[in-house]
């Protein structure tokens, strides 16, 4: 990723956008210079996605639409949608879908993601991804900041309702993709076993080596049957606070 640039394409722009070119500048990404701006763990979560044979694909909270955009950079075939609740973030990932050429290939819906059906998306999808609020409701401190806070705590959406949402719009063998705090394991794990979507693969992400993991990454499967694989841990940075090579093909 190069360095953040501010983007004056017009006047009502000056100053309030940024402009970072990824994938060895395949990607232009324009996000709000204050308020909410995505993290390494959107990123690591695209990586960790694998569609397999299914085409149609959607981002709940999708945010400037980072996700889908490495997603559909990747694999050519993929048709997506990104699920916004907030309209200037909504209006930010169309402005990137477009400045990539991708405008045919994924759509943005601005709704809430609880209200989301299948006659949104034509029908059941293949697969569902989505780095969700980690916090609780009522517990830590709330960003002040409006856009940070809806997009870091289950003030729009909860955990339930997360799950519940994927599970009414995968097709049964569809593929639900998501990173979630270490601490909440439990909580996640036996909320997707309720809605019927099966944990398949786990992953943890650890900030370096000798930390312990602060993150997991986790796919499971509509309908399936139980059994899990754990992948080999994620680790971020280096001892010097570089990323890992791993990462680093993350944003090649």
């Amino acid at each position: 990723m190069t360095g953040s640039t501010p983007f004056l394409a017009g006047a009502a722009d000056v100053g309030r956008l940024t402009r970072d070119s990824f994938c060895h500048q395949r990607l232009t990404v324009y996000q709000h210079k204050t308020g909410y701006r995505f993290s390494i763990d959107s990123v690591l979560l695209a990586g960790f996605v694998r569609p397999g044979k299914g085409r149609r694909l959607v981002d709940l909270g999708c945010g400037c639409g980072i996700i889908a955009l490495l997603l559909a950079g990747r694999y050519a075939e993929l048709r997506m949608w990104g699920v916004e609740i907030q309209p200037a973030l909504a209006a930010l990932a169309r402005r990137n879908v477009t400045a990539n050429g991708m405008a045919d290939r994924i759509r943005i819906l601005e709704t809430d993601m609880r209200a989301l059906s299948q006659s949104m998306t034509g029908g059941v999808v293949d697969g569902v991804c989505c780095n969700p609020p980690f916090g609780r409701a009522r517990s830590g401190r709330i960003n002040p900041d409006t856009e940070q806070a809806l997009a870091r705590h289950e003030i729009q959406i909860s955990l339930p309702a997360l799950t519940g949402v994927a599970r009414r719009i995968l097709r049964t063998g569809g593929r639900f993709f998501l990173i979630f705090p270490v601490d909440r394991i439990t909580d996640l794990l036996c909320q997707m076993r309720a809605d019927n979507i099966e944990p398949k693969r786990l992953q943890m992400v650890h900030s370096y080596a000798a930390r312990s993991p602060r993150r997991i990454m986790v796919e499971g499967v509509a309908g399936a049957r139980p059994g899990t694989v754990i992948d080999p841990a994620l680790v971020i940075y280096r001892p010097d606070g570089t990323y890992t090579d791993r990462v680093r093909q993350l944003m090649a």
